[in-house]
């Protein structure tokens, strides 16, 4: 039985390892080396709590709330704001596509508050419900429509003119 819920749980980790850490990458703003970090403590809980998985409902929505908490726990802390100060190694080729354009919304979200990433990449990149998100953020729906609608106003000043300039027309 042991070895059946640790197969379900590697193959859970695989299917999902990809999903979170592009969401992590998005909520550090582009920090690769923190989004690593935070998929490795967010699997590492998913594990503590695989036991329990029948009554956990979706993992892979209770991963993405482990996820999200895990960052605001990390940006309480005061040494999150510390920043390494040697040239940060080569880094291999990424995926193809439009690097100006995904620079510039990762320079953008990253100049958000915490809270506010969270609730844009929750409700924007996961396409989750108000209800979804408010339950991974422990808020109210009316204070994440509020937080929403203001998180994008930061946003949409933080792009100014720059994003039409960027985009395909």
């Amino acid at each position: 039985m042991r070895t059946a819920q640790t197969q379900a749980y590697l193959e859970f980790a695989r299917a999902r390892t990809g999903p979170l850490y592009r969401s992590a990458c998005l909520l550090t703003g582009g920090d690769t080396h923190l989004a690593e970090d935070l998929v490795q403590d967010t699997l590492g809980r998913m594990y503590l709590a695989w036991g329990r998985s029948a009554r956990l409902g979706n993992p892979a929505a209770y991963a993405q709330t482990v996820l999200v908490r895990a960052f605001l726990t990390h940006q309480r802390r005061r040494s999150s704001t510390e920043r390494p100060i040697a040239d940060p190694p080569d880094r291999p080729a990424g995926p193809t596509g439009d690097t100006t354009l995904r620079v510039t919304l990762l320079t953008a979200l990253s100049r958000l508050t915490p809270k506010d990433r969270a609730v844009l990449v929750l409700r924007y990149w996961e396409d989750r419900s108000i209800e979804e998100s408010a339950a991974a953020l422990d808020t109210t729906p009316a204070a994440l429509r509020t937080r929403c609608t203001r998180a994008l106003n930061h946003l949409r000043t933080e792009l100014g003119d720059t994003l039409p300039d960027l985009t395909p027309h």
